[in-house]
């Protein structure tokens, strides 16, 4: 039996659909579906697969480990990296910033215009200079239109607003030494996390997990139950952003 075919039959005896178990392990249904059917292209690389794999597991009421093991058997386990290649600088990604229009510097650019025309409505005027001018109205702000009932935009009118940050939890199973930074490069922590102990931290774009022992911690990334990311004894380097991990 496939590991799609185990996790499907597990959820059906549990009593389960894949709606009650996408709100118990925040995995959307459409994923399920697909690892169900053994498909993984849609999960976003082999240490998301092996994350939901575990999500799932647990909460049908199974073991977990045989099917990573499995899984790694036919698609691969995580290739470990050098400390020294760890530390290797990322190119970083400039962003776009769209920029809000500048109504300040509109604004003056139509007074400046409205009187220049009024100077010279009142220097060409047979009344001569002294001849009084009328009052310029200077123009206001535009206000947004309301409604007809008075109330504001629905809700379906209104953008939803991206995650801004970045939340990392690890949890020590075995000692295990950690790096980690964040986007900018700042060391947020650096050294030996006990077993039994556990540490989180919060950055605005990114957070960089240097992991000494893949196989002795355990991963939450913005609130998501990621399991251990590797092997006994595997150096990994790992990095996360808001929308990490893919599928959450």
């Amino acid at each position: 039996m496939s590991i799609g075919e185990t996790l499907a039959t597990a959820r059906r005896a549990a009593g389960l659909t894949v709606g009650q178990v996408s709100e118990r392990t925040r995995i959307r249904g459409a994923l399920i579906s697909g690892i169900e059917a053994d498909d993984y292209s849609s999960c976003g690389g082999n240490f998301y697969v092996r994350g939901h794999i575990r999500s799932i597991a647990r909460v049908v009421g199974i073991d977990p480990e045989p099917l990573i093991r499995e899984y790694d058997e036919a698609h691969g386990m995580l290739e470990p990296v050098s400390a020294a290649a760890a530390f290797e600088a990322e190119i970083p990604v400039k962003i776009r910033e769209r920029r809000s229009p500048n109504w300040s510097a509109a604004m003056a650019g139509a007074l400046v215009l409205v009187l220049l025309y009024t100077v010279v409505r009142v220097l060409g005027s047979t009344g001569g200079p002294e001849q009084n001018a009328r009052p310029v109205a200077r123009p206001s702000a535009a206000k947004p239109a309301a409604t007809s009932t008075g109330r504001p935009p629905s809700d379906d009118a209104i953008a939803v607003v991206p995650r801004k940050d970045v939340e990392v939890k690890v949890k020590a199973k075995r000692s295990s030494w950690l790096n980690v930074r964040d986007e900018k490069g700042r060391q947020l922590f650096s050294g030996l996390l006990p077993a039994g102990e556990s540490m989180e931290w919060t950055a605005k774009k990114k957070i960089r997990v240097l992991i000494g022992n893949g196989g002795g911690v355990t991963l939450t990334v913005n609130g998501k139950d990621l399991g251990s990311p590797g092997t006994d004894g595997q150096v990994l380097r790992l990095s996360f952003g808001p929308g990490d991990p893919e599928g959450a």
